[in-house]
């Protein structure tokens, strides 16, 4: 009868070994080892296929190697290669299919309002301010008059610029706290963005009111540039262009020749998440020694050092998306914190404008009126005048925009959705809504 009783026993002859075992090895006080050493055994034994088991014998093999130190910090620095060419290639996707309806939109901005949105929105489609920013610059070179309207599109540039920073946390959203940390490291620099243009935009508007035409940062722009005359146009710093183009033109002119602009969008997208991968993999290993050290301590030591190093990166790569996305998985690995990144996204913020510079200095240089040449380094130096001015307004409250940012992570992580509507709404249907409704 007991025979009988343990076969139709629910509990396998299997399961009640491992409970024997169990039981031992708490007596022994050594319990962990041993059943983990079980449950190894008993996986590979019958594996489902013979490709899953070949798998897994090369997995054991080549684990060693892939998880040395240097053949990580190699697939790091190729993973970040790919990481900037999908970005590129993502944004370049953007800018085939919305080029034309920015520039429309653009021409259209005659009220403050509606050009502040049209700046989040254009630069939220093409996902770059720089490019944004370079347009307008080109315009007001054409056209002086567009100045006035060409601020508050600026000024919502800075806002739009966020939203790859937002995109690129998804890449942590499977894992609970990294993705808190990481999108509250990724929005850190949308509320700083926002609190700025909700104080300079609404100053720059009464002003311009007040001042016959020409408010606080274009009067300030202005005197600047005129300040410049003489100077000589200089060429654009290409590097980081001359290296990723070998790969995105080819993607780029693949789908524009079969009319299909959103295959660069979406081509983008995959390299972005899985360079994100393996950047995030191989960050896990390198972070455990000296690289942890050298990043914490020294680059991210100091409030000038991040601030600074902030500005050097961004002018190099002339792109705030790229260099802000870049931290976002070293926030969401532990090994920086908000606080610590977020003088770095303020730099990141002044680096950027370099963009817009060395376009009017190549329109100064091109411009065959005085009155253009000065319209378009206006325009540039607003740009830098308004993150200059914003900075030194909200970084002494920065438990502002920390602590929002923060509570915002934290909501999201457990309502992951909202995330995704968060941007939705607040990058692309509000703009759009405004833009149609009090154009």
């Amino acid at each position: 009868m007991n025979n009988k009783e343990d076969d139709n026993n629910p509990d396998s002859k299997d399961e009640c070994i491992e409970d024997i075992v169990l039981k031992s090895e708490e007596q022994t006080s050594q319990p962990k080892k041993k059943v983990r050493v079980l449950k190894d055994d008993y996986i590979p034994r019958k594996p489902k296929s013979k490709l899953k088991a070949g798998w897994l014998t090369l997995n054991r093999r080549i684990s060693p190697y892939l998880n040395h130190r240097y053949t990580r910090a190699f697939i790091l620095i190729l993973s970040v290669y790919f990481f900037i060419v999908g970005i590129k290639t993502m944004s370049g996707g953007f800018k085939d299919m919305g080029k034309g309806f920015s520039e429309g939109l653009i021409e259209n901005a005659s009220n403050p309002l509606v050009g502040l949105f049209i700046g989040i929105f254009a630069t939220s489609a093409i996902q770059s301010s720089s490019a944004t920013t370079s347009m307008v610059v080109g315009m007001v070179a054409a056209e002086p008059r567009f100045l006035p309207m060409a601020i508050p599109i600026i000024i919502g540039a800075n806002i739009g610029t966020s939203v790859t920073n937002m995109i690129v946390s998804f890449g942590h959203i499977t894992r609970g706290a990294e993705f808190e940390r990481a999108f509250s490291g990724a929005v850190v620099h949308d509320f700083f963005n926002v609190i700025a243009a909700s104080i300079l935009f609404p100053v720059e508007v009464i002003t311009q009111y007040l001042w016959g035409g020409k408010g606080l940062l274009q009067r300030a722009s202005m005197y600047l540039a005129e300040n410049f005359v003489g100077t000589a146009g200089v060429g654009k710093f290409t590097l980081i262009n001359d290296i990723v183009n070998p790969i995105v033109n080819p993607i780029r002119d693949f789908s524009k020749g079969a009319g299909i602009q959103w295959l660069s969008v979406l081509v983008g997208i995959i390299i972005l998440f899985l360079a994100l991968k393996f950047i995030t993999s191989s960050m896990r290993i390198l972070i455990e020694g000296r690289l942890q050290i050298i990043i914490s301590k020294y680059l991210f030591k100091t409030t000038l050092t991040s601030f600074g190093f902030g500005i050097l990166l961004t002018a190099l790569v002339q792109s705030s998306s790229i260099t802000t996305s870049l931290v976002v998985p070293l926030v969401g690995g532990g090994v920086l914190s908000v606080e610590q990144i977020f003088p770095y996204t303020l730099g990141a913020n002044v680096g950027t404008t370099v963009t817009a510079l060395l376009a009017a200095f190549v329109e100064w240089g091109s411009a065959s009126q005085a009155g253009s040449a000065v319209a378009a380094l206006s325009i540039a130096f607003a740009h830098l005048l308004f993150n200059v001015i914003a900075i030194c307004l909200i970084y002494p409250f920065k438990k502002l925009p920390i602590g929002m940012a923060k509570r915002l992570g934290g909501y999201v992580v457990n309502n992951k959705k909202m995330a995704v509507i968060y941007i939705i709404v607040a990058f692309y249907i509000i703009p759009g809504l405004v833009i149609l409704l009090l154009r």
